[in-house]
């Protein structure tokens, strides 16, 4: 898939076009060199980002036509690919590999970390049903929390439940910004917390919307913190040795959106930018 060209406003599927070039791979002779071959493709709202001509002090934007590639594989270690040590529990099929990638990290250090969530407190999760969302609700349901998801359409509602903050409150994980982020400050309790996760709906708009009622969170001092599960990649093994026992019992599950085959990957990012996916969105390049 190659990007056609920058975007500057709404994304399409027109933005994007599947290109079929040959290309051969050779793993050199003495070296220790594999070749992969990709089943999957994982696809996120930060790769919106991406899609822009100026560049973010964290994400660097693709530039159009081109393709990736390590340049230096004698640089990666075997730590670098964590799950090498943990074939094991994959063996039975129990559980979906995605469970053990960024974004389910990212539920993890958002809510334990940076929200440092306790038992009954009200948490507050916007675009619920997506790759990050639907787990800080399992997280937060798992530490004995009053939970509440809110979702953009009917069918990820449905896979919610529907309930108020009567009380106010004290945890919220944003992933969308704009009006929700000033109807959640309206509603904040006193000295809690909110955890800037992602901002889905400024990602694919020119005119992004602008909180205009910060002064709530001067007045309630609640503190408001951004991360990036980059600077917490350290915590993999605890994250793996927190995760696994909860996956074993059937606490954790993971809810996948998967599109089958390459040509339908445009229409699979375009259809998370737009919210019309359900559960992790992936696109199944092939079956094995």
């Amino acid at each position: 898939m190659a990007l056609s060209d920058y975007v500057s406003c709404y994304p399409t599927v027109d933005d994007m076009e599947v290109r079929r070039e040959e290309m051969k791979l050779e793993v050199p002779r003495g070296s220790k060199a594999v070749v992969v071959k990709n089943l999957y493709l994982s696809c996120d709202t930060y790769m919106r980002l991406l899609r822009n001509r100026t560049a973010d002090e964290l994400l660097k934007p693709y530039t159009p036509g081109s393709f990736s590639l390590i340049t230096n594989p004698e640089g990666l270690e075997h730590t670098d690919v964590p799950l090498s040590y943990y074939l094991g529990i994959l063996a039975d099929n129990c559980c979906s590999v995605f469970l053990f990638g960024m974004p389910v990290m990212t539920s993890y250090v958002g809510f334990y970390k940076v929200c440092s969530a306790k038992k009954g407190e009200t948490v507050f999760v916007s675009a619920a049903a997506g790759a990050i969302g639907q787990i800080v609700g399992r997280f937060a349901k798992l530490m004995g929390c009053y939970v509440v998801g809110c979702a953009g359409s009917k069918e990820k509602v449905d896979m919610l439940k529907n309930t108020c903050f009567p009380e106010g409150i004290d945890i919220y994980f944003n992933n969308v910004e704009g009006k929700m982020l000033e109807a959640v400050l309206l509603n904040m309790k006193v000295r809690h917390r909110i955890a800037l996760c992602g901002m889905v709906s400024p990602y694919s708009s020119d005119s992004h919307e602008r909180v205009t009622n910060l002064m709530h969170a001067i007045c309630k001092r609640v503190r408001i913190e951004g991360f990036a599960v980059y600077d917490h990649f350290a915590a993999y093994p605890k994250f793996l040795e927190f995760l696994l026992p909860h996956i074993r019992e059937g606490k954790i599950v993971y809810i996948e959106d998967t599109a089958e085959g390459l040509d339908d990957g445009p229409s699979a990012l375009f259809r998370l930018l737009n919210g019309g996916n359900v559960g992790k969105q992936l696109v199944e390049v092939a079956r094995e």
